[in-house]
């Protein structure tokens, strides 16, 4: 008769690579869902930082220097940084003058963010996902006009 292979020990190896297959990914997916919701509440910050440091400048001249400023800082508060363009403040209804009374201030932010544990070797072209925010502010109808 001949004997049955012994199996002592295997369930053992079975269930330790069993759960790195399945830990790693779960593991990464947490990583970046994290770093996404890191980047969507920065993104949501400085937008509202930015809209209500334009409103509350002293003259149009500086407005947007004030407004980048309270982003910048909003965003380092995340870990990010504030990149060339990703902000874009703009008025209604009349786009050259935001701090006209009954205007209304609207700071807006598109922020790409790059996967977690991504080579910089890839190049340019990256995996990252799309973070954008949105805020207004009005500027009541009874303020004074600035210049």
């Amino acid at each position: 008769m001949r004997r049955g292979r012994n199996e002592r020990g295997t369930a053992l190896i079975e269930l330790t690579w069993l759960s790195i297959l399945l830990l790693v990914p779960l593991l990464y997916l947490l990583l970046a869902v994290f770093e996404v919701q890191r980047a969507a509440y920065g993104v949501s910050a400085a937008t509202r930082a930015a809209a209500r440091a334009y409103s509350l400048a002293p003259s149009q001249a500086v407005a947007g220097a004030r407004a980048r400023e309270a982003a910048a800082v909003a965003l380092a508060d995340q870990g990010l940084g504030l990149s060339e363009g990703s902000l874009q403040v703009r008025c209604v209804p009349t786009p050259h003058d935001c701090l006209a009374p009954g205007s209304v201030i609207d700071a807006r932010m598109v922020v790409p963010v790059r996967l977690p544990l991504v080579p910089d070797a890839l190049g340019a072209n990256t995996p990252s996902i799309r973070v954008e925010a949105e805020h207004e502010v009005p500027y009541g109808p009874y303020r004074e006009e600035r210049p």
